[in-house]
């Protein structure tokens, strides 16, 4: 019998945990009860048509459940490869772009290598970074929350960043960066330069796409979340120049796309006139959203080109939050960017939907005080 020993305490185990795992924040979304109307997520407001969901059952059901799915998702990067004007084994396939992001800091980054990062930005890729103990470099917003071209062209040269992250259209802000402000930050890298394009189906500034015939440093990640609908499935995709997408492929794990996924997105991608009516009215959504915004009294508005709008009013974002989601309307408080504190932001919803939050707004605004009785 082995001798009797003192286990070790819980604390002993989890100093064995690295500090950059510690010293992070889990994300987490939170979702109160009661909620009717959830604005708070940048999701396409519309699900699949029944018809469609029918068809994805019946599929569904002959799919071989003992046998793992390859390592890539063939047809689906074929499909989408022919989507976006370029060969498949450009194509790196994942399971949400948030995956993709966790393997550039596997494949990219040691500890202490360079990083470029915007404010504000998607809150995962600083989170990454950080686990992956890179050393950043941020670079602060323009006035009108625009990222700052010049300056982050500059960061990246004298840091000689071994990567640089741009999102466009910007999420929490919902600005896009112009196609020559991007080559801008791409031709004076010499390390790689992503180019977030999550929201690229609302973007009246187009895809970044021709970038990488000459820049093989560009890496332009995508999702099916947002235009597509498919937030729900868990898949986005890399573009890339093909040794990158070979070495990218020995950094991350086997196995990532389940076929119902892909079955999913095929049969989305077979339907072209779908997407381009949900992208159109969803569009018109956020018009729609913004104008009333901005015809309210002592609100005020960022424009966006995404399906999202962030606004400040007068009340204080977590009060107003609060009152909203008692209304059963949640949307999101941007407070955990500090150029943000005191905006809120609204995804594109239904009609019904946006009615009901602007309802909402009205009269939370009215009964705070915070504007004129009509």
């Amino acid at each position: 019998m082995a001798a009797d020993t003192d286990s070790p305490s819980l604390d002993d185990v989890l100093q064995h945990i690295r500090p950059a795992v510690r010293d992070r924040s889990e994300y987490i979304v939170d979702m109160p009860e009661g909620i009717d109307v959830k604005l708070n997520q940048n999701e396409s407001p519309f699900d699949l048509p029944a018809g469609l969901k029918q068809e994805l059952l019946d599929a569904h059901a002959q799919v071989e459940m003992n046998r793992y799915p390859s390592e890539q998702p063939e047809a689906l990067r074929h499909a989408l490869a022919e989507y976006d004007g370029v060969d498949p084994d450009q194509i790196l396939v994942g399971n949400g772009s948030n995956e993709i992001t966790y393997t550039f800091g596997l494949a990219f980054l040691d500890p202490g290598d360079p990083v470029v990062l915007p404010r504000p930005m998607f809150s995962l890729y600083e989170k990454v970074m950080r686990l992956q103990e890179a050393d950043l470099t941020i670079v602060p917003p323009q006035d009108d929350f625009g990222f700052d071209a010049d300056a982050l062209a500059t960061a990246a040269a004298e840091t000689e960043a071994v990567l640089t992250i741009l999102t466009t259209p910007n999420n929490p802000t919902g600005l896009a960066m112009t196609l020559d402000e991007l080559e801008q930050v791409v031709t004076a890298s010499s390390g790689f330069v992503v180019i977030d394009e999550a929201y690229v189906e609302f973007n009246p500034e187009g895809t970044a796409i021709d970038l990488l015939e000459q820049h093989p440093n560009v890496l332009i990640l995508r999702t099916l979340s947002k235009g597509f609908g498919l937030a729900g499935a868990r898949l986005g995709y890399l573009l890339a120049h093909p040794a990158v997408v070979t070495e990218l492929m020995k950094a991350r794990l086997p196995f990532m796309v389940d076929r119902f996924a892909e079955q999913t997105a095929l049969a989305v991608l077979r339907r072209p006139d779908l997407i381009e009516d949900r992208v159109s009215r969803i569009e018109a959504s956020i018009t729609t959203l913004t104008e009333a915004l901005q015809a309210m009294e002592g609100v005020e508005v960022v424009p966006s080109q995404a399906n999202f709008v962030v606004f400040t009013t007068p009340l204080p974002a977590d009060t107003l939050q609060d009152r909203l989601a008692d209304r059963g309307v949640l949307v999101r408080n941007m407070g955990g960017y500090p150029e943000l504190e005191g905006y809120l932001r609204v995804s594109a919803g239904t009609e019904e939907e946006n009615n009901a939050f602007l309802d909402a707004l009205d009269v939370s605004l009215e009964e705070a005080g915070a504007i004129s009785e009509v």
